[in-house]
């Protein structure tokens, strides 16, 4: 056995990052990996605007203190001033709303009064400047605005509207083919017969797979027949920049996934992980295309998945690194048991409690085929190698799964 650090560095060096591109309207990007740099069109601010409701006013007007002003104009947002400021001159302004010529400073609407029909007196002395966001001060026409390698979120679909980009260059989707392995699994729409499960594998992975913005394909459940195993990594393959497997890895009578492996020219990199749960798990590549084998038991493969398939797939998708698990310091409301030789993860959830971080224990048995307490989990806790049991309230190493703090 290999050590889960061992396992995730090998993971991604054999794990090239796709290169094929497309172009796509910007508003269908959401969830996709820019594969080019994205230039500004335009400056930010546009033009000279005010930061704040207020006045637009020339700053050597007001050097000697308190001074009253003729209002000439009003400029709301959206709408280009119509005269230039002369000395003694004010245009009332509001947020966002373009500068007059001849104003280099806001007056800001809480420091001033009224002070007759079209005047007013301003009570402080601006700096030149000041609540003014200058023409480009955010960032000129033909500046890099987001780099290649960056996944599309909200903030970067936004700053690729306000820059009128229409079009981006994205990577192409990893595409992943699963499968399951064993004469025991059914399916979620059929009655089950004596000694059978349903094979919930197969819908936890392609759910994770959607989660994080993959393209699963689907192919369903291959028995315990080496020469039906063989003809569906073959087709795997064929198919798939990753093949995604649960079950048939470990040393019973039936596991033939290793040897199908390498009957098929694969080469193998890694056939257990010192981890609990989790252990039996193949890593292996065919030219560039790379192979995982997970464990069947429900929870173990989730756990695999999270663990080492989602730093794998970040690299795959031409994500900018870095690819490996980011670990979180929180502090454990419970005892945390651990497996000795082997790192242990345990599942749970995550609160802010009291302004730190603390992790929740699922209640229940934390056997890898107890998948019912699985769900609402939100991390994992991590007991080192080594180490037998971390007590209550220590501080531990946490992995969060996707979801929000509560």
């Amino acid at each position: 056995m290999i050590s889960a650090q061992e396992a995730e560095a090998i993971a991604l060096r054999i794990t090239p990052p796709i290169t094929d591109t497309e172009s796509i309207a910007s508003v269908a990007a959401l969830g996709r990996v820019l594969a080019e740099p994205v230039r500004s069109r335009l400056d930010f601010p546009h033009w000279d605007n005010s930061a704040m409701d207020g006045y637009a006013v020339r700053q050597a007007d007001l050097a000697q203190g308190p001074t009253e002003l003729q209002v000439i104009e009003t400029i709301p947002a959206g709408v280009a001033p119509q005269q230039t400021l002369g000395p003694g001159q004010a245009a009332r302004i509001f947020t966002g709303a373009m500068m007059p010529p001849g104003a280099d400073a806001i007056a800001i609407q809480e420091d001033t009064e009224p002070a007759g029909p079209d005047r007013v007196k301003v009570l402080s002395q601006p700096a030149v400047g000041e609540f003014v966001r200058a023409k480009g001060m955010f960032c000129r026409s033909g500046d890099q605005i987001l780099p290649a390698g960056l996944a599309i979120g909200p903030a970067e679909l936004a700053v690729l509207a306000a820059a009128q980009c229409d079009r981006v260059t994205v990577v192409r989707r990893p595409r992943v083919a699963v499968f399951s392995t064993g004469d025991e699994l059914g399916t979620i729409d059929q009655p089950l017969q004596p000694g059978q499960i349903v094979d919930s594998n197969q819908y936890a992975l392609i759910a994770f797979l959607q989660q994080v913005g993959v393209e699963p394909i689907s192919l369903g459940v291959v028995r315990d027949d080496r020469a039906a195993l063989k003809a569906a990594v073959e087709q795997a393959i064929d198919q798939a920049d990753l093949v995604l497997s649960t079950g048939g890895v470990s040393v019973g009578d039936y596991d033939y996934v290793d040897a199908v492996l390498a009957e098929l020219g694969g080469e193998i990199h890694v056939k257990s992980v010192a981890v609990r749960p989790g252990k039996p798990l193949t890593l292996a590549t065919f030219g560039p295309k790379v192979y995982v084998g997970l464990p069947g038991n429900p929870v173990s493969a989730l756990v695999g998945c999270w663990r080492f398939v989602a730093p794998l797939l970040r690299k795959l998708s031409g994500r900018s690194g870095p690819h490996g698990v980011q670990w979180l310091t929180a502090r454990s409301a419970q005892d945390l048991q651990g497996a000795g030789r082997r790192e242990t993860y345990l599942w749970g959830s995550l609160q802010i409690i009291e302004g730190q971080l603390v992790f929740s224990l699922a209640k229940g048995s934390h056997s890898s085929g107890n998948l019912i307490n699985l769900a609402g989990t939100t991390a994992l806790a991590q007991v080192p190698q080594g180490t037998s049991e971390i007590a209550a309230h220590s501080e531990i190493q946490v992995l969060l799964l996707g979801g929000a703090v509560g």
